[in-house]
């Protein structure tokens, strides 16, 4: 490498470790942040359980309240379950279209987010992944109101995740963060089912 090439990287990466510490410094407050993973992309709930592996490994105590699925043998209820610091709730009956019963989806999604909400209200909570709460919004099971006046009441320094597609504007303005993930390709339509380790 030349002496000139070298020069050159060197004064570039001074210019980004400027504009990088500047960041850093304005960024001065903590606080709980409410996160939206939405999309049509695999990998949202996928990102949900990533951090709670990395709050697990700052001693924090984390909850799972599962809106859609149903009882079934998900790797990672599997693995985080049995944690002494993570309390995981299976809270759904099946996608709806297996229910095909709307006042059963709605009642189930209700009773939902009554354990959801001993959870946001019990400060000992660090971080709430809140995994596929988007749809019994959209499908109108819950009051958008009434879920967005229990996360806005929560603890300070609570964090919450909130996954699933199709996050409704009103949850996506109140959210800190939000990360939509896009779908270019999926095996699942290529005819591969869904494989352990990887989709469940």
């Amino acid at each position: 490498m030349s002496q000139e090439t070298q020069k050159k990287h060197q004064t570039k990466m001074a210019r980004k470790k400027k504009v990088v510490d500047e960041g850093i410094n304005r960024a001065d407050r903590e606080q709980g942040l409410l996160l939206v993973l939405t999309g049509n992309g695999k990998g949202k709930s996928s990102s949900a359980f990533g951090m709670i592996a990395r709050a697990l490994g700052h001693g924090m105590k984390v909850g799972v309240a599962q809106f859609i699925k149903g009882s079934s043998d998900t790797g990672e209820e599997s693995f985080f379950k049995g944690h002494p610091r993570v309390t995981w709730h299976v809270l759904g009956e099946g996608f709806t279209w297996e229910t095909q019963n709307l006042e059963k989806d709605k009642q189930t999604a209700e009773n939902g987010w009554d354990v959801a909400r001993q959870m946001l209200h019990d400060p000992s909570y660090d971080l709430i992944v809140l995994d596929e709460l988007t749809y019994p919004l959209r499908y109108k099971w819950l009051d958008m109101d009434k879920v967005l006046a229990d996360l806005q009441a929560r603890h300070d320094m609570q964090h919450v995740v909130v996954t699933g597609r199709g996050a409704l504007s009103a949850l996506v303005e109140a959210a800190d963060t939000v990360t939509e993930l896009a779908d270019k390709k999926h095996a699942y339509r290529a005819g591969v089912k869904a494989q352990k380790g990887i989709d469940l």
